[in-house]
């Protein structure tokens, strides 16, 4: 009897679907030769169903969703909607609603991808982000007084439980632990944040002594920076409060050739509630509908997926055949074709 799995699909806005169809043949191909299936329903939730129904997602479609194994995301985000209401409404409702965490960022550079790195190759990049992805200032605890005098006072607060940062620096950890380095690197700002970094610190040197067989080291935040494009080979695994993951992993995306080489899992380990797995290049209206889309980081993201559902020889399967895809220079072309392109290396490789 094969393997089920229940994947919720929102294609989303702009490119999203035009990525999200290639990822989806990708993967109905790995489900055939490993011997799975993927169920899967698609969601219209978008910036273009907002704008159609006044819906952004509905408390009644989060308890829906809680019973799929996985939420494959393409992209969501349209020009006609004020910024903040989808990623608010939708983005943020997910992560915290379905308790996703982490989010994970890998950051590794495939053969034949340009980095703006000099002298650097896949050897010298290939290690992973973890960001928590609940607390600290996503979560929007604050306010204005006065607005819009001047005397205006705006407040917005990083505040984090001890639960939500252990649980995070555990996960962080065993990662570590699981990779052939077994290094992890916390980034912070313990000379500043004196009072959320003096917890994250405290916790990971604790949790460092349970993990003795993971090399611990502390980074401020601006000197991991420095070090991500001087020698990002110090790093294996990263763990950062939610927002210094938001800035280095896009710093990190850049340097594995750009958004349209970078994957995120926003994950809920304990598998208690659906992961959701989305590129991370955004919904790229300038480009929707011309055939120019990149579908590399969605396939990516799908891999993560599959991987992160137990389908390891499938999501192997795939990474080889995105290396191949890389070094044969296949990056620029048209999404058509890179379709064709990436399918053909899936039949012809082992």
């Amino acid at each position: 009897m094969s393997r089920i799995h229940k994947v919720a699909v929102i294609g989303g806005d702009g490119i999203g679907p035009e990525v999200t169809d290639v990822a989806l043949k990708a993967l109905a191909f790995e489900a055939e030769k490993y011997g799975f299936e993927l169920d899967l329903k698609h969601f219209p939730h978008s910036g273009a169903h907002y704008l159609e129904s006044g819906e952004v997602l509905s408390d009644e479609t989060v308890e829906e969703l809680r019973a799929y194994d996985a939420i494959y995301l393409g992209a969501v985000g349209t020009p006609d909607v004020k910024p903040g209401i989808i990623e608010k409404g939708l983005l943020l409702k997910l992560r915290f609603e379905l308790d996703q965490y982490i989010n994970l960022r890998p950051v590794k550079l495939y053969p034949g991808v340009e980095t703006p790195l000099k002298g650097k190759g896949p050897e010298e990049l290939n290690y992973v982000c973890v960001r928590e992805n609940t607390g600290g200032l996503y979560t929007g605890i604050g306010g204005f007084t006065m607005k819009g005098t001047q005397d205006e006072v705006a407040v917005q607060s990083m505040v984090y439980n001890r639960k939500q940062v252990e649980r995070c620096l555990r996960y962080a950890f065993e990662l570590a632990q699981s990779r052939p380095k077994k290094k992890l690197a916390l980034v912070g700002k313990t000379n500043v944040l004196t009072f959320v970094f003096d917890l994250w610190k405290r916790v990971f040197d604790e949790l460092a002594e349970e993990y003795s067989d993971v090399t611990a080291e502390y980074y401020h935040v601006d000197a991991a920076c420095m070090f991500m494009v001087k020698t990002p080979e110090k790093f294996d695994v990263m763990v950062t409060s939610n927002m210094f993951g938001d800035i280095v992993t896009d710093l990190g995306a850049e340097t594995q050739g750009g958004m349209g080489m970078a994957a995120s899992g926003n994950i809920n380990p304990e598998k208690a509630a659906p992961s959701m797995f989305e590129p991370v290049h955004g919904s790229a209206p300038d480009i929707a509908g011309q055939n120019k889309a990149n579908p590399l980081a969605a396939i990516m993201s799908a891999r993560m997926m599959i991987e992160f559902l137990g389908e390891k020889a499938a999501s192997d399967h795939l990474d080889r055949c995105i290396g191949i895809y890389t070094e044969n220079n296949a990056l620029d072309l048209p999404t058509s074709e890179a379709c064709e392109k990436f399918l053909e290396i899936l039949k012809n490789n082992d």
